[in-house]
């Protein structure tokens, strides 16, 4: 296992941040282990830590009003999230669990925020980081207002990809099809039906395993924006999501 300070320099926010902060950071932080279906915190509560996943995976959870409850997001490594709650020591808007047995660094809130308070450049290098959570969580938004659930599936398994270059690829679901669905913003049906749309762009399943038989034809069917490399900025895609509404109106 690397040192905490080490694991940090790989993390947004804390990546930008002297090697001497790292250290202090290192003194109030400590690695558990978790098993799939724990739950970190709930929404509502007022956070004590501040979570970077270092592997595994973790669902962002949200409630409606109904108390029905909803897959915001899906955390992968190396990742911290609600970092402003953290922050700004408000309460959760949204709550975590595991959805596979993970690794997470535990950093203590109050020595987090003394620290970021007394560090003007830290605190800077903290709100772009925040930045870039809220711009994550927004191009979400813009691809569930823009695109069908084929299309955003598309861009998912594109995202799985490890090798940017390769022609074809082969690999496991990290988590059940349900959660997909979830996520995705969609139900369980309307996730087999767009599986069954990428067969014509060379998407073949068998239970959680998925080959890619023309990663290219996807890409083209995704936009080639969608890459995971090459992804519109969020100001662009609000622009164009707004032109479009004013043309549906």
């Amino acid at each position: 296992m690397q040192a905490i300070d080490t694991v940090l320099r790989d993390v947004a926010g804390f990546a930008e941040l002297e090697a001497s902060e790292l250290r202090q950071i290192a003194r109030f932080g400590g690695v558990d282990r978790w098993r799939e279906g724990s739950v970190l915190f709930r929404q509502g509560g007022y956070p004590s830590a501040l979570y970077v996943l270092l592997d595994g995976h973790v669902a962002l959870t949200g409630a409606a009003r109904d108390q029905a409850s909803t897959v915001i997001d899906i955390v992968r490594p190396t990742s911290s999230f609600v970092l402003a709650n953290v922050l700004a020591e408000d309460a959760y808007q949204m709550g975590a669990e595991t959805i596979a047995d993970s690794s997470l660094l535990r950093i203590e809130a109050d020595p987090l925020r003394e620290l970021i308070a007394s560090r003007p450049e830290a605190a800077k290098a903290m709100l772009r980081a925040v930045s870039r959570e809220l711009g994550a969580i927004t191009q979400q938004v813009v691809d569930l207002k823009r695109q069908v659930t084929a299309e955003r599936l598309s861009a998912y398994l594109l995202s799985l990809v490890t090798d940017e270059r390769a022609g074809k690829a082969s690999f496991r679901l990290p988590f059940s099809k349900g959660l997909l669905a979830a996520w995705l913003g969609c139900r369980a049906e309307n996730l087999s039906r767009a599986f069954m749309t990428l067969r014509a762009y060379g998407v073949e399943t068998h239970g959680s395993r998925v080959t890619l038989h023309n990663i290219e034809q996807l890409r083209s069917y995704a936009g080639v924006w969608m890459s995971p490399h090459t992804r519109q900025p969020v100001e662009q895609a609000f622009g164009d999501a707004f032109k479009l509404r004013l043309q549906g109106d």
